[in-house]
């Protein structure tokens, strides 16, 4: 059962750890290039504080974004100022996401995110939770996927297993963290026999190939090549 409250907890964790590492930084440094192709650390800035305001439309019935095109400009808008503008958008969009998730309501409710996705209420401080840790990582400054909380890794690793899971262009597969931990993920329907392919790593490594973020060259694979996932 999903404990949106100890999410929630999570996520104001986690934001402080982000906000205390951004602290360290210049402006200068904010313009250089994250680990995402085409962003700067101030685009992955940006984009943490807006889609801390598009959760709280989330939370309250209405858009997440208004439109692809202006999602994207609002983060090209933002993405080029200093760090103190930076750590401020971050820090009070956080606070506006807490105070929504904080209003009484149905947590077992349908809410609708982008692109038509749909998800319980319950399960978006988690999604949070996601944003916050995995960008926190592309930012590039020294936070690494060996870093995250464990029970976050475990549950991202679920989550994206999940989201593969019947997918017609990857193979089944089974997935098998050093640490322990099984998933099944890929072609088929879910519950179906486990496919030819073992993926074996590091839990970090794992979530690593699964969310784009490494090669999976790291990874110990089987019964045929690594499979090619599609973007998320």
């Amino acid at each position: 059962m999903i404990d949106h409250a100890h999410d929630l907890a999570s996520v104001r964790d986690a934001t402080g750890r982000l906000l205390t590492a951004v602290a360290e930084l210049d402006d200068a440094s904010v313009t250089q290039s994250s680990r995402l192709p085409g962003w700067s650390r101030g685009h992955v800035l940006a984009h943490l504080a807006r889609n801390a305001d598009a959760l709280v439309n989330v939370f309250q019935g209405r858009p997440m974004y208004v439109d692809a095109t202006v999602r994207d400009a609002d983060i090209e808008r933002d993405a080029p100022r200093p760090l103190d503008v930076q750590l401020a958008d971050v820090r009070e969009s956080a606070a506006r996401f807490q105070e929504a998730a904080a209003v009484p309501a149905d947590w077992s409710r349908t809410v609708e995110l982008r692109n038509g996705v749909t998800d319980s209420a319950a399960r978006v401080p988690f999604r949070r939770w996601a944003e916050v840790e995995l960008h926190h990582v592309d930012l590039g400054i020294g936070y690494e996927l060996e870093d995250l909380p464990e029970e976050f890794v475990t549950r991202e690793i679920d989550f994206l297993a999940d989201r593969f899971r019947g997918h017609g262009d990857v193979p089944p597969t089974r997935l098998s963290g050093d640490g322990g931990g099984t998933w099944t993920t890929g072609g088929g329907a879910p519950g179906g026999p486990v496919g030819p392919v073992e993926v074996r790593g590091p839990a970090a490594d794992l979530l690593g190939w699964l969310s784009g973020r490494r090669d999976g060259s790291a990874l110990t694979v089987g019964g045929g090549p690594l499979p090619a996932l599609p973007p998320l």
